[in-house]
Protein backbone atom coordinates (compact mmCIF):
# COMPACT_ATOMS: atom_id res chain seq x y z
CA UNK A 1 0.00 0.00 0.00
CA UNK A 2 2.96 2.74 0.56
CA UNK A 3 4.62 1.80 -3.08
CA UNK A 4 0.84 2.77 -4.15
CA UNK A 5 0.58 5.69 -2.07
CA UNK A 6 4.09 6.85 -3.34
CA UNK A 7 3.14 6.25 -6.87
CA UNK A 8 -0.02 8.49 -6.28
CA UNK A 9 1.91 11.15 -4.83
CA UNK A 10 4.58 10.98 -7.90
CA UNK A 11 1.62 11.44 -10.36
CA UNK A 12 0.47 14.48 -8.32
CA UNK A 13 3.81 16.01 -8.65
CA UNK A 14 4.42 15.35 -11.60
CA UNK A 15 1.48 17.24 -13.02
CA UNK A 16 2.07 19.99 -10.49
CA UNK A 17 5.55 20.04 -12.49
CA UNK A 18 4.76 19.34 -15.56
CA UNK A 19 0.87 20.49 -16.19
CA UNK A 20 -0.66 19.53 -19.18
CA UNK A 21 -2.55 21.36 -21.83
CA UNK A 22 -1.45 24.17 -19.81
CA UNK A 23 -2.67 28.12 -21.40
CA UNK A 24 -6.22 29.28 -22.82
CA UNK A 25 -7.67 29.31 -25.27
CA UNK A 26 -9.20 32.58 -27.70
CA UNK A 27 -12.39 33.53 -26.17
CA UNK A 28 -14.67 33.89 -28.17
CA UNK A 29 -14.46 30.83 -30.06
CA UNK A 30 -13.41 28.94 -27.02
CA UNK A 31 -16.18 29.08 -23.73
CA UNK A 32 -14.39 30.25 -20.51
CA UNK A 33 -14.90 29.52 -17.09
CA UNK A 34 -13.38 30.91 -14.24
CA UNK A 35 -13.32 28.74 -10.17
CA UNK A 36 -12.49 30.02 -7.20
CA UNK A 37 -11.46 28.78 -4.06
CA UNK A 38 -11.89 31.83 -1.43
CA UNK A 39 -11.06 29.43 1.55
CA UNK A 40 -7.08 28.70 0.27
CA UNK A 41 -7.14 31.38 -3.11
CA UNK A 42 -6.98 28.45 -5.48
CA UNK A 43 -8.19 30.14 -9.04
CA UNK A 44 -8.64 27.75 -12.21
CA UNK A 45 -9.80 28.98 -15.68
CA UNK A 46 -10.79 26.78 -18.30
CA UNK A 47 -10.83 27.20 -22.21
CA UNK A 48 -12.88 24.92 -23.73
CA UNK A 49 -14.06 24.11 -27.19
CA UNK A 50 -16.92 21.96 -27.81
CA UNK A 51 -17.36 20.89 -31.30
CA UNK A 52 -19.56 17.93 -33.02
CA UNK A 53 -20.73 16.94 -29.63
CA UNK A 54 -16.94 16.41 -28.41
CA UNK A 55 -14.66 18.55 -26.36
CA UNK A 56 -12.37 18.99 -29.14
CA UNK A 57 -9.97 21.52 -26.96
CA UNK A 58 -9.45 22.28 -23.73
CA UNK A 59 -6.66 24.34 -21.74
CA UNK A 60 -6.37 25.08 -18.19
CA UNK A 61 -4.83 28.44 -16.82
CA UNK A 62 -4.76 29.96 -12.98
CA UNK A 63 -2.98 29.33 -9.62
CA UNK A 64 -3.14 27.87 -6.51
CA UNK A 65 -1.89 24.55 -4.52
CA UNK A 66 -0.63 21.83 -5.83
CA UNK A 67 -4.01 19.46 -5.18
CA UNK A 68 -5.92 22.25 -7.39
CA UNK A 69 -3.58 22.74 -9.81
CA UNK A 70 -2.25 18.77 -10.64
CA UNK A 71 -6.34 18.07 -10.19
CA UNK A 72 -6.84 20.54 -12.97
CA UNK A 73 -4.05 18.47 -15.17
CA UNK A 74 -5.23 15.03 -14.70
CA UNK A 75 -8.51 16.39 -15.52
CA UNK A 76 -7.65 18.00 -18.64
CA UNK A 77 -5.44 14.93 -20.09
CA UNK A 78 -8.56 13.08 -19.22
CA UNK A 79 -10.98 14.85 -20.91
CA UNK A 80 -9.78 16.21 -23.82
CA UNK A 81 -11.26 15.03 -27.22
CA UNK A 82 -13.51 12.64 -25.61
CA UNK A 83 -17.50 13.15 -26.35
CA UNK A 84 -19.38 15.66 -23.76
CA UNK A 85 -21.64 12.49 -22.52
CA UNK A 86 -18.48 10.97 -21.73
CA UNK A 87 -16.75 13.62 -20.08
CA UNK A 88 -20.15 14.33 -17.62
CA UNK A 89 -19.88 10.21 -16.79
CA UNK A 90 -16.28 11.42 -15.87
CA UNK A 91 -16.86 14.35 -14.07
CA UNK A 92 -19.53 12.33 -11.99
CA UNK A 93 -17.16 9.72 -11.28
CA UNK A 94 -14.59 11.98 -9.68
CA UNK A 95 -17.37 13.57 -8.00
CA UNK A 96 -18.34 10.66 -6.62
CA UNK A 97 -14.52 9.36 -5.85
CA UNK A 98 -14.37 12.75 -3.60
CA UNK A 99 -17.63 12.77 -1.52
CA UNK A 100 -17.27 8.79 -1.02
CA UNK A 101 -15.59 10.67 2.51
CA UNK A 102 -19.29 11.92 3.25
CA UNK A 103 -20.64 9.15 3.28
CA UNK A 104 -18.75 7.85 5.85
CA UNK A 105 -19.33 11.84 7.90
CA UNK A 106 -22.92 11.70 7.86
CA UNK A 107 -24.02 11.86 11.03
CA UNK A 108 -20.86 12.97 13.05
CA UNK A 109 -22.43 15.97 13.75
CA UNK A 110 -20.50 18.43 11.38
CA UNK A 111 -23.58 19.61 8.87
CA UNK A 112 -21.67 22.83 8.04
CA UNK A 113 -20.39 21.96 4.56
CA UNK A 114 -20.13 19.00 2.34
CA UNK A 115 -16.82 19.67 1.01
CA UNK A 116 -17.14 18.44 -2.11
CA UNK A 117 -17.27 22.04 -3.60
CA UNK A 118 -20.53 21.79 -5.25
CA UNK A 119 -20.42 18.02 -6.23
CA UNK A 120 -23.93 16.88 -5.20
CA UNK A 121 -23.66 13.88 -2.46
CA UNK A 122 -26.51 11.38 -3.12
CA UNK A 123 -28.08 9.67 0.31
CA UNK A 124 -27.54 6.33 0.81
CA UNK A 125 -24.51 3.86 -0.40
CA UNK A 126 -21.88 5.25 -1.62
CA UNK A 127 -21.55 3.83 -5.52
CA UNK A 128 -18.53 1.82 -5.76
CA UNK A 129 -15.75 3.63 -7.89
CA UNK A 130 -13.55 1.66 -9.92
CA UNK A 131 -10.06 2.95 -9.17
CA UNK A 132 -8.89 1.20 -12.09
CA UNK A 133 -10.94 2.82 -14.62
CA UNK A 134 -9.85 6.40 -13.52
CA UNK A 135 -6.67 5.73 -14.62
CA UNK A 136 -3.91 8.23 -13.19
CA UNK A 137 -7.22 10.58 -11.81
CA UNK A 138 -7.29 7.70 -9.39
CA UNK A 139 -4.11 9.22 -7.47
CA UNK A 140 -6.56 11.78 -6.11
CA UNK A 141 -8.28 9.41 -4.02
CA UNK A 142 -5.85 10.39 -1.22
CA UNK A 143 -7.46 13.39 -1.51
CA UNK A 144 -10.54 12.16 0.33
CA UNK A 145 -8.74 12.31 4.10
CA UNK A 146 -8.44 15.67 3.80
CA UNK A 147 -11.82 17.03 4.15
CA UNK A 148 -10.48 20.38 3.38
CA UNK A 149 -8.50 19.67 0.61
CA UNK A 150 -11.76 18.08 -1.19
CA UNK A 151 -12.44 21.94 -2.34
CA UNK A 152 -9.31 22.02 -4.52
CA UNK A 153 -9.37 18.74 -5.91
CA UNK A 154 -13.13 19.61 -7.42
CA UNK A 155 -12.36 23.52 -8.26
CA UNK A 156 -11.58 22.54 -11.81
CA UNK A 157 -14.04 19.77 -12.49
CA UNK A 158 -17.02 22.29 -11.26
CA UNK A 159 -15.44 24.73 -13.78
CA UNK A 160 -15.27 22.44 -16.38
CA UNK A 161 -19.13 20.93 -15.41
CA UNK A 162 -20.20 25.05 -15.30
CA UNK A 163 -18.45 25.55 -18.45
CA UNK A 164 -20.49 22.14 -20.67
CA UNK A 165 -23.90 23.76 -19.28
CA UNK A 166 -23.46 27.10 -20.00
CA UNK A 167 -22.01 25.10 -23.79
CA UNK A 168 -25.16 23.63 -23.95
CA UNK A 169 -27.49 26.54 -22.51
CA UNK A 170 -26.08 28.67 -25.73
CA UNK A 171 -26.85 25.72 -28.16
CA UNK A 172 -30.09 25.15 -27.35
Amino acid sequence: MADLEELYREIILDHYRSPRNRGELDSPPAHRVEGFNPLCGDEVVVSMMVEDGKLADLKIAGSGCSISQSSASLMSAAVKGKPVGEVRRLINTFKGMMSIHEASLEGDGHPESNGTGGAEVVAGEPEEIDLDKLGELAALQGVVKFPVRIKCATLSWNALAQGLDEVAAQAS
